[in-house]
């Protein structure tokens, strides 16, 4: 299933060729064009980098390794680049994946910019603890175990106990003027 993709491939050439084939003005296309001067600039900077294919709809949710992350922050960091200039650099499609990598850095360092796992966690699984061996319980084991059995059965009828007994105050609270 393909994302659905804001501006076409055709509109963004359609409007990088006004600006740059028929020299008009990056805002009064902007503006005819309805879309914002900033990611008119970005297309006509990808087209100018890569070409067509610069403007083809960039893969999202795209997993960066670790060293690339850093490679980033470090070539920012050394060079002082700019969002849109590294964007344009390593072809990061959007500058707020840079932010968010600067931001995980900041707070936890190496380890902020490692893969997370996406999604729920998987359910834990609950086992209960085998015996031991296959020998029958002995008397004593099977008492204990019996009694072990009648406490929690004991213990959940004193709890229901007490949600009948609320129930009912709760009722006698109402019928009470």
């Amino acid at each position: 299933m393909e994302r659905k993709v804001k501006y076409s491939y055709e509109f963004k050439l359609l409007c990088v060729e006004e600006v740059l084939k028929k020299h008009r003005p990056l805002t009064s296309v902007a503006i005819n064009r309805g879309v914002t001067n900033t990611s008119l600039k970005q297309w006509i900077s990808f087209y100018l980098k890569f070409g067509n294919e610069g403007l083809l709809p960039k893969v999202r949710n795209t997993k960066y390794s670790l060293n690339f992350k850093l490679k980033v922050l470090q070539t920012i960091e050394n060079k002082t680049l700019s969002l849109g200039k590294t964007c344009l650099l390593f072809n990061i499609p959007a500058r707020s994946t840079i932010l968010t990598w600067q931001r995980q850095y900041e707070k936890d360092g190496l380890t902020g910019l490692k893969l997370k796992p996406k999604g729920r966690p998987k359910a834990m699984n609950f086992k209960r603890k085998q015996r031991k061996t296959d020998k029958p319980l002995t008397r004593e084991e099977e008492l204990l175990k019996e009694l072990e059995y009648l406490r929690a059965e004991n213990e959940i009828l004193k709890k229901f106990n007490a949600l009948v007994q609320a129930e009912q105050a709760n009722q006698n609270k109402r019928l009470k003027p």
